[in-house]
């Protein structure tokens, strides 16, 4: 999970229609369903300001996480590569390390040490999971995939092993059943699910920095009371449409650290690894209930950089 959005960062992180959040028995997040709405990597770095990067302006453009099966000496063995749409299964997989030995130590971030994204095909579909590992290092969580199709799996860890990097590793999932492909949804900047409505400002751009505020209201009116939720007052997920690229953001700031406030806005600072439509996906707790907002968004062109007083472009870099 990351701070820029993280194809990963955990996340990424951005891709608005909306969908109906639910959860599925204890350990499972949240699903929007796929019928259409009306309408890197270090977790302990701080975020960069609006409009900012960490000093390497144009040249820090996080790169495509979730797309490969294996990444720094690391494997997702995924033991249940396919499913049967609507029949609750145990979905199992172990990481691998570059011996093939089952990883058994991870470091704990927002409270959990692994976070599972499954994600359909078409962007329709979204659960973010927390399964439970055995102490042969397998991991599983029963699923109840809503719709046949083509799925992807993500996994978001970071080994115990010191100095070891936070990754988010990707395999395909397929659940067999009645398929019928369906469209992305329109871009929207308001969402709705189970009465909440949310609003989305501010634009994703590919290779720069910039900020999104999200606001949750109930009734018309403003939620102040958030609940945090793994440690924040919202998780961001957002997915490339095409390959589904991952990204993974958190707020900026933390409960508690005195920088974010419980509602109703949720400001995050994003990165997009390129142009393109995104789909964003917003956990957010309130009253014990947790829910998914989702959104389609397409990037926005990158705001010009200034010139310097000498007619140079500022790159970050002083030349």
């Amino acid at each position: 999970m990351n701070t820029a959005l993280k194809i990963t960062t955990f996340a990424a992180a951005l891709a608005a229609t909306f969908g109906t959040a639910y959860g599925v028995g204890q350990g499972i997040g949240p699903v929007v369903a796929e019928d259409p709405p009306k309408h890197r990597d270090a977790h302990t770095r701080p975020a960069p300001r609006p409009g900012q990067t960490d000093g390497h302006a144009g040249h820090d453009t996080p790169p495509a996480g979730g797309l490969q099966i294996s990444e720094g000496g690391y494997t997702l063995d995924l033991a249940t590569p396919r499913v049967t749409a609507e029949q609750r299964t145990d979905l199992r997989f172990t990481v691998r390390d570059a011996e093939g030995r089952a990883v058994t130590s991870y470091r704990r971030e927002h409270d959990k040490e692994l976070h599972l994204i499954v994600a359909s095909r078409d962007l329709l579909t979204y659960r973010h999971l927390h399964p439970t590992r055995a102490a042969d290092g397998t991991w599983s969580i029963p699923v109840d995939l809503p719709r046949a199709g083509g799925y992807r799996v993500f996994a978001d860890f970071t080994p115990a092993r010191q100095g070891a990097k936070n990754l988010t590793l990707g395999a395909d999932l397929a659940a067999s059943g009645p398929f019928t492909p369906k469209e992305l949804p329109a871009p929207s900047s308001t969402s709705e699910t189970n009465g909440y409505e949310v609003e989305l400002a501010g634009a994703l751009h590919p290779g720069k920095a910039s900020e999104l505020k999200l606001k949750v209201s109930r009734d018309g009116r403003p939620v102040t009371d958030l609940q945090p939720y793994l440690g924040a007052y919202g998780h961001l997920v957002a997915l490339r449409a095409g390959d589904l690229a991952y990204l993974h953001v958190h707020p900026n700031g933390e409960p508690g650290d005195g920088t974010t406030r419980p509602g109703p806005d949720i400001s995050f600072t994003a990165t997009a690894p390129s142009a393109g439509s995104y789909r964003l996906f917003l956990d957010f707790k309130h009253e014990g209930e947790v829910h998914t907002a989702a959104f389609t968004i397409r990037t926005a062109p990158a705001p010009a950089t200034p010139a310097t007083p000498e007619g140079h472009t500022d790159d970050g870099h002083g030349h």
